[in-house]
């Protein structure tokens, strides 16, 4: 099926929107500090978070912009490219274990690299603090070269499920490829075991193992390119963005073992002018609910639960790279549609809700810039 131009979807997009100029958004933005090629931040139970910095810092930074030190005992972490210190996140007890989850690209034999994640006690003090009783749960298998599309981004259920989106590293094929666990999204216990229930337990019954198990009983879904925001609604279902190759930016419904399709199809083409058949040429696969061409380039997720900004209240949030804005995405049951975009002038890499309702982003460094961390509250 031929690939429709990019300038009528263009026009399209430019018809159905306006990208708000920073005078008209209904929110003040507050600079409150910048780091050094920030990745991602989440909130402590006191107000206060954990940012990490591609290079392999983790810091603990005040509502005021107070930074500490970096945490010690933290993992080498293969910094080029697209890699380095990626997600963190608190596990479900966290106020009661100190339990934390970070994701990170790591070396390997030859050159070759992949995303880790590693479970740890966070062991805070006055200056900042360590890492105690480390231990790696997952990888991506198996480690290839190049350095980009880790995905690697971290997420826990209400029952208490870790969930890891898994990159295609660039490879294509390996998203298809039940024996690898790259392209996909995947579902562990808290302590990296195999939940019993996850849809390809025992997919190949004879088949060599990784770390006691076959990559394929990780898997929840297949056929994803660079998965880099996850997030779960109010009713519990997981929804996921990625960028897509030249146009075909997705939103994705996560339903149990479905496969949504790349490389085989994409609502994109491939960078060299190639095309791919769009979604709708082969129904076998589950589509995206919303296509972006032009790009937005997600960098991260979120969907909003607070009361500060009332009307938003259950609506997603996506982060963009290349967009340099934060897109608002409205639900209609298992349907979505963008129905806002707000002009950040920067690369935004992260978004978090704060325990009081404000929102609060991460740019994306880019040259001699910092990133910064920008605190947003209602008015203008």
């Amino acid at each position: 099926m031929h690939k429709r131009s990019a300038l009528p979807a263009l026009f399209a997009l430019l018809l159905a929107f306006t990208v708000q100029a920073q005078d008209e958004r209904p929110f003040s933005v507050e600079p409150v500090t910048s780091f050094d090629e920030p990745w991602t931040l989440t909130f402590l139970p006191d107000g206060r978070m954990l940012v990490t910095e591609k290079k392999g810092n983790l810091r603990v930074v005040t509502q005021e912009g107070t930074q500490s030190g970096p945490i010690e005992g933290l993992p080498d972490v293969d910094y080029r490219g697209q890699g380095g210190l990626g997600d963190v996140i608190l596990h479900p007890d966290y106020a009661d274990n100190g339990v934390i989850y970070l994701s990170y690209a790591e070396s390997g034999v030859g050159d070759t690299r992949g995303a880790a994640v590693m479970r740890a006690v966070l062991d805070l003090g006055e200056r900042g603090g360590r890492l105690s009783d480390a231990q790696v749960i997952w990888r991506q298998y198996p480690k290839v070269l190049d350095d980009g599309h880790y995905g690697h981004r971290l997420a826990f259920d209400d029952e208490g499920y870790l969930w890891i989106s898994s990159g295609d590293r660039q490879k294509f094929t390996p998203a298809q490829d039940m024996q690898s666990n790259m392209g996909k999204i995947l579902r562990l216990n808290e302590d990296g075991s195999i939940p019993a229930d996850n849809p390809f337990v025992n997919y190949i019954e004879e088949e060599p193992l990784v770390d006691g198990v076959g990559p394929y009983d990780e898997i929840w879904t297949l056929g994803h390119r660079n998965p880099l925001g996850m997030a779960f609604d109010a009713d519990g279902q997981l929804w996921v963005i990625e960028m897509g190759p030249a146009g075909g930016d997705e939103l994705n419904r996560i339903l149990r073992g479905e496969n949504y399709g790349y490389p085989v199809v994409s609502n994109g083409d491939h960078y060299d002018g190639r095309e791919m058949p769009d979604h709708d040429t082969r129904p076998e696969f589950t589509a995206p609910v919303i296509t972006w061409t032009p790009v937005i380039s997600p960098g991260d997720l979120m969907i909003y639960e607070g009361d500060l900004f009332e009307d938003w209240r259950g609506d997603a949030f996506a982060a963009g790279l290349s967009s340099q804005a934060i897109v608002r995405i409205r639900f209609d049951g298992e349907n979505a549609s963008e129905v806002e975009r707000y002009d950040m002038g920067a690369r935004i890499r992260s978004i978090a809700e704060a325990p009081d309702g404000s929102i609060w982003l991460l740019e994306d460094e880019r040259g001699e810039s910092r990133g910064r961390l920008l605190k947003l509250t209602p008015g203008s």
